[in-house]
């Protein structure tokens, strides 16, 4: 096998990829200043006393409501003057916000611990907003009447809190009364993290049992603004009875219009379901793992506006004997998709893959370990720039046997490059012939052409496995480097466009094409250094696309994460030096030390 005809097939594969994401970048980041604009207007929002219902076509659970009329949960709010809503506060070391009484929702919650931008006095990420606000986002709890007789509380029913406000350790009860002897209660418990769990129960002071279907849900009334990476998942996402059920945006409208109800609904022994962002996280699972609960994915299309939500409830109706209470207990998850703290409670509440709510991507095997050991590193050194350097390193030294044979390779092949040309010259007519005598050299100087492929195939899954890390780890979110790199997990802002600051305009108000930033101007350095270290292709179109690769990579690599940029300059270097010190030796041990073409020499002596 040819290694050059393999070089050329692995960096035009990796080259189609990168041209598919700068083809794709301006539309992203038009949508990512968007994005940008609708947070700042959501900042400014605060939770309205008014909180229009939106009806929707099934109820959780699948229980469907008549033509023409509301389901309960979701009744229209009515005309009349009433009192503002009441509204009970929420806040631990990590999350502060406040939930609505009037139909228990929780549409007003931040994140203390993160910023939208690395600026100073940058406001805390808002991951839950009330309807009110320009992106509707909440979580509700409920009832549906299974026997279609009792009253069950709605959007629009006023709750009556029993202690507040809500905290670690301060547990609050809501109540309501519905007049036919049931009163419906909510017991709160909040975490110090970002966990809420919430029991649901009904107590049947009446004289008939009564059938009643409790559900929790979370809802999204306008479509977010993804990413737009084809590597990253946003959307509906839940592991149902050990299955990962991921949904985008687009599928799950497609499947809800073509079955004309849910995208996706299951029944399952726990689980959870719920909206995965890149960064944030809001899923639902019952209580108590064992519960066999039923799980939806919905949409529906309300004048032109399309909403969405995930719900959870009983497989079948609860009855509650007179004297009895009996409900469902809930967890709600609505924070930061931090790796470990997933982990703890997925440990803590037996949930089952609770950490793929981070999109680790195909190269799971890699990148959760990877993952692991940059998080060590870089709270070790205080630095997760510092964590991929030192990591970098390890990967070398851990490869270095496989490596260092490879490269040997690579070596001989240089040195045996000119009888390569002298060989293909001489039978140019004839290739059975030339790949015979080339087969032939490779045997008696015991060359392995193939071998000099290994430490491009091992680099490419570490490449994408440290490029996930990079990218959808919250961890790496507005992590600092050294000097102006401020967030590991952005682009490196200076630009070679603009003379690196000193030229006062932003060339990327042009193109996004225009960005060269210092970092990716050293990766190609370190690639071109890198190139000149190999064999010369022999075929000249090769010769060609190697000598352009270094420049195009540094274009593609300009708008890549910094710490990736960081990591494959880094690593280009640790491989010249590798590689400069094998050849090195490989020559002395040849006796021709500084001379690489010396081995056909001998053959010309022979002609004469």
């Amino acid at each position: 096998m040819d290694q050059k005809r393999l070089f050329a097939a692995i960096a035009l594969s990796i080259g189609i990829l990168l041209l598919f994401d700068l083809w794709n970048r301006p539309q992203r980041e038009a949508e990512q200043r968007r994005l940008e604009q609708q947070r700042i207007e959501q900042q400014a929002a605060t939770p309205s006393a008014a909180a229009p219902a939106v009806p929707v076509p099934a109820a959780p659970g699948g229980v469907v409501a008549a033509p023409g009329t509301s389901i309960p949960g979701t009744a229209a709010a009515p005309q009349a003057t009433r009192a503002p809503e009441q509204r009970l506060q929420i806040e631990n070391p990590r999350v502060a916000g406040s939930l609505s009484l009037r139909g228990v929702r929780l549409d007003d919650l931040v994140l203390k611990d993160h910023r939208e931008t690395v600026q100073a006095g940058s406001p805390p990420v808002r991951l839950l907003a009330p309807r009110s606000d320009a992106h509707p986002y909440f979580a509700q709890w409920g009832w549906t009447a299974a026997d279609g007789r009792t009253r069950v509380p709605d959007a629009e029913t006023d709750w009556t809190a029993e202690g507040g406000p809500l905290a670690p350790g301060q547990p609050v009860t809501l109540r309501w009364d519905n007049g036919q002897g049931q009163e419906f209660r909510i017991r709160f418990e909040l975490d110090s993290d970002y966990m809420l769990t919430a029991r649901q129960s009904v107590l049947n002071r009446g004289e008939e049992p009564v059938q009643l279907l409790p559900w929790a849900r979370v809802r999204r009334e306008r479509t977010p603004q993804t990413a737009g990476f084809f590597i990253l998942h946003e959307g509906f996402t839940g592991v149902l009875d050990g299955r990962l059920h991921e949904w985008t945006y687009s599928d799950a409208r497609d499947e809800a219009q073509r079955r004309n109800g849910a995208a996706f609904q299951q029944d399952s022994t726990g689980g959870w379901a719920g909206f995965t962002d890149k960064y944030w996280l809001t899923a639902l699972m019952p209580e108590d793992q064992s519960t066999a609960v039923r799980t939806a994915y919905r949409h529906v299309s309300d004048a032109g506006q399309d909403r969405w939500q995930v719900d959870i409830a009983p497989q079948g109706a609860i009855t509650v004997p007179p004297g009895a209470e009996a409900g469902l207990g809930t967890r709600l998850f609505a924070g930061a998709k931090e790796v470990n703290l997933l982990d703890a409670y997925a440990e803590r509440y037996d949930i089952t893959d609770f950490d793929k709510a981070v999109d680790f991507g195909w190269f799971y095997f890699l990148t959760k370990p990877f993952f692991h050991v940059l998080h060590f590193l870089g709270v070790t050194f205080g630095n997760f720039g510092v964590a991929i350097i030192v990591f970098t390193l390890l990967l070398k030294i851990l490869f270095f046997p496989l490596a260092n044979k490879a490269y040997k390779s690579m070596a001989r092949m240089k040195v045996l490059a000119p009888k390569m040309t002298e060989i293909r010259e001489r039978y140019k007519d004839d290739p059975t012939k030339a790949q015979a005598e080339m087969m032939a050299l490779y045997r008696s100087e015991k060359v392995n052409p193939a071998s000099g492929c290994l430490p491009i195939l091992i680099q490419i899954p570490v490449f994408f496995a440290l490029y996930k890390v990079l990218f959808v780890t919250i961890e790496m979110r507005h992590a600092p480097f050294f000097g102006w790199i401020h967030d590991l997990s952005a682009p490196d802002p200076t630009n070679l466009f603009n003379l690196f600051g000193l030229l006062p305009f932003d060339p990327m108000q042009w193109s996004s094409l225009f960005h060269m930033p210092v970092w990716a101007i050293l990766m190609g350095i370190t690639m071109f250094l890198q190139f000149k270290l190999n064999p010369t292709p022999p075929d000249p179109i090769q010769a060609k696309i190697f000598a352009w690769m270094p420049l195009i990579f540094t274009f593609m690599l300009a708008s890549f994460p910094a710490g990736l940029v960081i990591y494959w300059t880094w690593n280009n270097l640790l491989s010249i030096a590798q590689q400069w010190y094998i050849m090195r030796m490989d020559r002395q041990r040849q006796g021709t030390p500084g001379t690489a073409v010396a081995p056909p020499k001998p053959a010309k002596a022979k002609k004469g």
